[in-house]
């Protein structure tokens, strides 16, 4: 942060403090006095010498916290990195990487990135970085991101360990722009029905949205299974944007309310790529935000259905404002309101930790199993042009409940994901493999009809997993088995093509996913009064 002198940054804090305060509470002038003179009496009388800067931001994040869940301080180190998800892209040398044993070990270079340009290769171990030894305990996820992100244009030289090869071979990699996807997986689940799995409504999403659908409709997709599964969120435009794609002309999206921000409506266009056919959401506990608003319009318009979980329940917007620091406040200023008029805002009033720990209530109340355990006031109940029942206070309750499937986890199945081997174990196959799997599928669509994790596939991994320390439970096994293998090859599937490979291959251990398939053809839209064509 820039240092400035400390009569510099109160003016400045207290110039911008002051305005705002102004446009809220009448007593704006004695308030702004009354903090002001606090500061300056601990800056010219406490006893040690004090840090205005630090006490100024510990102060910014303890007020936001008495508002609400979601206003927040982000200094300008973190409102840089909180943005890059949502902008689409960072600055690095282009790797997705394990941490192994201490060691930065390449998954996969991106392709066509500055690694793969070079060289760069599966597996390959990362020792050294800028002639720094770059393995040991210090070695994690944030000591990688430090030493291989950089500015565009930049340089790093690394040594690579490389299997068959007795010494350390050395690149140098000139960093470039790297692209952040918000589109994890598009495919066709079978010759009508597509699929496109979203992470993030960000400033890209909508042209990576579009060009998979137009890749779909080019392989005959008439329905489509939308999958916002684990999406938190993002830009309230993009949100919009998406909406649009599949309702017809001048229908309410969204509308939002402050007591400091007018009313403001948002209504879709006659520009919707996908206004008829079957159309499925897909939520979860994770889904929120932007997420929320998409399934809140389909549902409330009866465009299409909503499978799975209750979402989050996020219905505040906020609102950036730049500090004089180049640090920020993201102040929530408005809620915002589905077509019905209900607000999926969950109360806040016992503070922001208990508010977060609503997610694990939920599933010691049973929720994520027995939707029955959810329950909602009759006065934020509300209906749709359908005079179907939707609900408001708490986020999207889905038209069809799918519960989690605990079944398929073991203690044995967690002992091996703690220990990261199952992913360990596939690069280490893909060592010998990966070419002979190239050659023998194709496609993905080959590998997934014909490619079977076997009997010698899993003795060999058991056999590893045991020298890493975790022994062969056979109950446990047992009851993971399906979810294991189906995690193995889709990891391989993965690492051989892309993530929307990976999505495609484990679809068939999906039980939302599957549901939907279902839903599709069970007459389900007809019986729910469901748009369907």
């Amino acid at each position: 942060m820039k240092t400035l002198s400390k009569n510099i940054f109160a003016f400045l804090f207290f110039s911008f403090l002051s305005f705002y305060i102004y446009a809220q509470n009448n007593n704006s002038k004695s308030t702004d006095q009354k903090f002001a003179s606090a500061l300056s009496i601990i800056n010219y009388a406490y006893v040690d010498t004090v840090d205005q800067a630090k006490l100024v931001e510990k102060a910014l994040i303890a007020m936001l916290k008495e508002l609400d869940p979601h206003s927040v301080y982000l200094s300008k180190k973190d409102y840089k990195e909180a943005n890059e998800p949502l902008l689409g892209n960072f600055e690095g040398v282009g790797i997705q990487f394990l941490i192994i044993k201490d060691t930065i070990v390449v998954v996969t270079p991106n392709p066509d990135g500055p690694s793969d340009k070079v060289g760069i290769l599966p597996n390959d171990k990362i020792i050294k970085v800028d002639g720094e030894l770059a393995v040991g305990p210090k070695v994690d996820n944030n000591y990688a991101f430090k030493k291989l992100r950089g500015p565009k244009g930049s340089l790093v030289k690394v040594s690579i360990l490389r299997k068959g090869k007795s010494e350390l071979e050395e690149f140098e990699i000139k960093r470039d722009k790297i692209p952040i996807n918000s589109i994890d997986a598009t495919f066709m689940a079978n010759s009508e029905i597509g699929y496109i799995k979203l992470n993030r409504f960000g400033q890209n999403s909508m042209s990576e949205f579009k060009s998979s659908m137009k890749e779909l409709d080019s392989k005959g997709m008439k329905n489509l299974i939308l999958d916002l599964r684990g999406n938190g969120g993002g830009y309230l435009n993009t949100a919009i944007d998406l909406s649009d794609e599949f309702l017809d002309n001048e229908k309410l999206i969204v509308y939002t309310e402050g007591v400091n921000s007018p009313n403001q409506k948002y209504n879709s266009t006659k520009s919707g790529s996908f206004e008829k056919g079957k159309l499925i959401i897909l939520i979860d506990e994770y889904s929120a935000s932007a997420s929320e608003i998409v399934s809140g319009a389909i549902q409330d318009w009866d465009r299409g259905l909503i499978i799975g979980r209750r979402s989050f329940g996020k219905g505040l917007v906020q609102r950036p404002f730049q500090l004089p620091d180049s640090s920020q406040i993201r102040l929530t200023t408005a809620r915002y309101h589905t077509p019905t008029g209900r607000c999926i805002q969950r109360p806040y009033i016992n503070g922001v930790e208990q508010y977060y720990k609503d997610l694990s209530g939920r599933s010691k109340k049973g929720e994520l199993i027995h939707p029955d355990s959810i329950h909602f006031p009759d006065s934020l109940k509300y209906y749709t042009p359908n005079k179907r029942l939707v609900y408001g206070g708490g986020g999207i309750m889905p038209d069809i409940f799918v519960p989690l499937d605990t079944t398929k986890n073991s203690d044995y199945f967690s002992a091996l994901n703690k220990k990261n081997l199952l992913s360990q174990f596939v690069l280490q196959y893909l060592e010998s493999n990966r070419n002979s799997i190239k050659k023998n599928y194709p496609t993905i669509e080959d590998y997934i009809r014909s490619f079977y994790i076997d009997e010698s596939f899993m003795n060999a991994f058991f056999i590893f997993a045991e020298k890493e320390g975790v022994k062969k439970d056979e109950t446990g096994y047992s009851k993971s088995e399906k979810s294991m293998k189906s995690f193995f090859k889709g990891t391989i599937a993965r690492n051989i093509w892309n993530t929307s490979a990976y999505y495609q291959t484990i679809s068939d251990n999906d039980d939302v996913f599957l549901k939907a398939i279902e839903l599709m053809n069970d007459g389900s839209f007809k019986k729910m009064k469901v748009q369907s064509n």
